[in-house]
């Protein structure tokens, strides 16, 4: 099958045969972690008052109006192929309304959909210059399955929300309560980056575009360089590596982030896409829109605490671990804890906020200067 797109900006169907998937729920590709944390969040005292406050102050007309003056809006005259990528995207997800589409100048490779009303996709130019046009395909599916599930609404209120956080901050208490909010928007967005991957892969139905995505986006344009099942490795060995310091330091290095280490991303979505839920979404068995009326919230909750435990039982880390063991009913509790944290003995009480463990602070990726009020980095 050849790659036969038109340079007209005019085509509504994708440009090589790629499956479609009419009606398609965000059900189908949800991550199960998206789901509970989107459900813990709403329960979070005081985040249904702020949301809907937020929802009518919120000056979306602005932001459409700063897209519009400072960025290219994609079209059938402007990147064109960019268009043609959006289009087939909307079309294989069957997302009736093709929303509006901006290319940001910036080095730094980012994507975000955001949007109260409607949302809008922003692509930077560093994206666009690092990624080839299969890898591209996976990221613009990204950001329409972010506009399918709805997620664009609380992005944008993280946005907001990380932007007040900093400028309340001498107000005693004032950002005590705005950050609680934060931490568990920031807390599901990690987990919806997960689904939306999910959602590039079904536009792009190329695992290894999506993997070589991610790739670039940890290591730049150095494809020659890199391969695909050592970065994988990297993902096995974070989450088995070490004790449970180092369990408690990844804790505190995500927290500040809005999106998953990218080799976790990757590790996910290569599960995901050797997985029988994959394959039966493939074979158009898949749950439809026009259902998800009737579906139950406690059966989603049920599934999604069925996964945490089953992800708990099977991991590798050693924090999880000890969590299985507990919940199992293990033995000596205060051995296992002791020899988790480095092998310590009674005769050598340490805290693990020793001079081995409380210089570590959370480094690496975005890190605690991670300025969040500029588009995230979604990749594939």
């Amino acid at each position: 099958m050849s790659d036969g797109h038109q340079d007209n900006g005019h085509e509504h169907v994708p440009s090589r045969q790629r499956r479609r998937f009419p009606g398609i729920s965000s059900r189908a590709y949800e991550h199960p972690a998206d789901r509970s944390a989107l459900v813990a969040l709403r329960k979070l005292s005081g985040f249904d008052t702020v949301f809907k406050a937020l929802s009518g102050l919120l000056p979306e007309r602005s932001l459409r109006l700063l897209f519009l003056s400072d960025s290219v809006r994609v079209s059938d005259r402007q990147f064109a192929h960019l268009n043609v990528m959006l289009r087939d995207a909307c079309y294989i997800l069957d997302l009736e309304k093709v929303p509006p589409m901006y290319v940001n100048q910036d080095p730094v490779p980012n994507a975000m959909c955001i949007g109260l009303d409607e949302p809008i996709i922003v692509v930077t130019t560093g994206l666009v210059e690092l990624l080839d046009e299969e890898e591209m395909r996976a990221v613009v599916g990204h950001e329409v399955g972010h506009a399918l599930s709805g997620h664009s609404v609380y992005r944008t209120i993280l946005l907001f929300l990380t932007s007040l956080a900093v400028r309340v901050a001498w107000i005693p208490l004032g950002n005590v309560a705005i950050m609680a909010i934060v931490t568990a928007l920031r807390e599901w967005f990690r987990k919806s980056e997960l689904s939306a991957d999910r959602a590039g892969l079904l536009v792009g139905q190329d695992i290894q575009a999506s993997m070589r995505g991610l790739m670039k986006i940890a290591g730049g344009n150095h494809l020659h360089e890199m391969n695909v099942d050592a970065f994988l490795e990297q993902a096995d060995e974070y989450e088995a590596g070490g004790d449970l310091r180092d369990s408690v330091l990844k804790i505190l290095n995500v927290l500040p982030r809005t999106h998953p280490f990218t080799t976790v991303r990757a590790a996910e979505l290569k599960k995901w896409a050797a997985s029988r839920d994959f394959q039966r979404i493939m074979d158009g068995h898949y749950p439809r829109r026009d259902e998800d009326k009737d579906t139950s919230v406690r059966d989603s909750f049920r599934e999604s605490a069925s996964h945490y435990a089953t992800h708990v039982r099977g991991s590798k880390d050693p924090l999880m671990k000890l969590v299985n063991d507990i919940a199992g009913g293990a033995g000596d509790l205060g051995d296992r804890m002791r020899r988790g944290f480095g092998g310590f003995t009674s005769s050598q009480p340490r805290p693990p906020g020793d001079a081995n463990g409380s210089s570590a602070g959370p480094a690496g990726g975005d890190g605690p200067g991670d300025p969040d009020d500029r588009p995230p980095r979604d990749g594939a």
